[in-house]
């Protein structure tokens, strides 16, 4: 016999609360997701404190190291949040590589950049922006590193916060600066480097997207716009990737590889000449395979642009490993330095702890927060497709080659975003070009109007604005933070 207890309306109530409970758990999901990165990201923070602990354990100045250890790991994930977009961004936005992919290409990449060439001999003040000397004494000298450090990794993260990609480096320069003039006057800092780095903000991207924009020229002439698209793309593809292979070989020797070997700028440029050229005669018979069968039409050409866009990815991350790393880890290791040796005026060399900190720290940060801001890099400015992407990472490389035989400090951050701009207002005057020729041809096509013409825009100036915003007050802003940090610190220290 039926229990009258149990009635349907009692069914109803039940599934209700069970609704109920099933909504608090996934509003509960919901809510916790976005406190698992950053939960993880302090886990790892944490776990490079102890890794330095088990390391220094005893010897002078322990505390302090295992502190700066921790901040140096907090650098490195904003590092990945930030920097490594730049290099992934055009190729995820041209939908050649995946967001997978992407990351799992740029771990493996940066890691190895920065644990094979990485941590060459790095000056104890972040390449001489402020005397060492001008400094009352080691524990002076390190509490100025380590406001630095963290005044660099705190502007970094708020810039990521906003979706602005800004450079890593010139964030620890004004770190570095800031504490140089908190710690010991204004006398203390070399403005003549600080000058050529603030020429940079506007000659790196300005360079970066001429020579991207000269390049999608080149390509939509010869290539595109050729009544046999594919007959053209056989002849000028393995031309342009040659070029590609030399500029890279040429720029990892520069910037990637002292480490490993010493070159100078004319061997560098010699060995990326015959490299260019090999690749350019091993590629004839390969794009001509490749060619058979395809359509004559864009679709096709996007085909033979993918596989060397997704190897300057990659080499375009070694390069960032082996070059930046150092940058975000000079100041730890400055501070390891003086605490174990007591000496913080002669250049050092990054211990192997230091740069795996920085190496993973980087793939950590870049696979937890990485995905915002390569979105942002690679779709968000102006719309990308092989060709276009590929023009933006081989500027990156050829503006990095011209800005070391002219001596400027530059950002890749800089020269990369640059490129993709340059690509994006190219197009909007390549496109009224070809508007104002139909017009010429056709006397009487419609005349469109202002707002017409507004829509037809492709960059997002908004993201211009917030990010040319970004890329001014990234020192100054820097360096303020590094003067409070320094004098907080001072305050508890005394």
């Amino acid at each position: 016999m039926a229990d009258k207890n149990f009635e349907p309306r009692h069914f109803e109530t039940l599934d209700r609360d069970l609704d109920r409970i099933s909504k608090l758990e996934a509003a509960n999901a919901f809510v916790a997701r976005p406190m698992a990165a950053p939960a993880l990201a302090a886990a790892f923070i944490l776990l490079a404190g102890l890794f330095a602990a088990f390391l220094v354990d005893g010897s002078n100045g322990a505390l302090v190291t295992v502190l700066a250890a921790a901040i140096g790991a907090y650098m490195a994930v904003n590092i990945g949040a930030n920097d490594v977009a730049n290099n992934m961004g055009p190729a995820v936005g041209a939908n050649v590589l995946t967001m997978g992919g992407a990351i799992g290409i740029a771990i493996v990449f940066e890691s190895a950049g920065a644990l094979i060439a990485g941590g060459d001999v790095v000056s104890t003040v972040a390449k001489g922006i402020v005397s060492p000397e001008s400094t009352a004494s080691a524990d002076v000298f390190v509490q100025a590193m380590m406001a630095a450090l963290f005044s660099a990794a705190l502007w970094v993260n708020i810039a990521t916060w906003v979706g602005a990609p800004v450079s890593t480096t010139h964030s620890v320069v004004g770190g570095v600066m800031g504490a140089g003039i908190a710690a010991a006057g204004f006398g203390a800092v070399n403005w003549s480097t600080m000058s050529a780095i603030a020429a940079s903000w506007v000659i790196s991207p300005v360079l970066g997207g001429v020579i991207a924009a000269g390049f999608l020229w080149f390509i939509k002439e010869r290539i595109i716009y050729q009544p046999d698209k594919i007959a053209a793309a056989r002849t000028w593809v393995p031309v342009l990737v040659g070029i590609m292979a030399g500029a890279f070989s040429a720029y990892l020797a520069l910037k990637g590889l002292k480490k490993i070997i010493k070159i100078d700028f004319g061997t560098a440029l010699g060995a990326g000449l015959l490299i260019g050229i090999a690749v350019w005669l091993l590629l004839i018979p390969v794009i001509r395979n490749q060619s058979k069968g395809l359509e004559n039409r864009n679709r096709s050409l996007k085909k033979l642009f993918s596989i060397p866009l997704i190897f300057s990815a990659a080499f375009l991350s070694f390069a960032h490993g082996a070059n930046d790393v150092a940058n975000a880890v000079g100041p730890l290791a400055a501070i390891v330095s003086a605490n174990s040796s007591g000496d913080f005026t002669s250049a050092i060399n990054i211990p192997f702890w230091v740069m795996m900190i920085g190496a993973f720290g980087i793939s950590f940060g870049l696979f937890l927060f990485g995905p915002k801001l390569i979105r942002m890099v690679g779709n968000e400015i102006t719309r990308l497709n092989p060709m276009r992407a590929f023009c933006v990472a081989l500027s990156a490389a050829i503006t990095v080659i011209i800005a070391s035989w002219l001596g400027l400090p530059v950002s890749s951050t800089h020269i990369a975003v640059g490129g993709i701009f340059g690509v994006g207002f190219f197009r909007e005057w390549y496109a009224e070009r070809r508007l104002v020729r139909a017009r010429q041809m056709v006397p009487d096509r419609p005349v469109h109007t202002p707002s017409e013409r507004r829509q037809r825009k492709l960059v997002r100036r908004a993201h211009m604005m917030t990010i040319a915003a970004a890329w001014i007050i990234t020192v100054p802003a820097a360096a303020i933070l590094s003067g409070v940090v320094f004098f907080s610190i001072r305050l508890v220290a005394s």
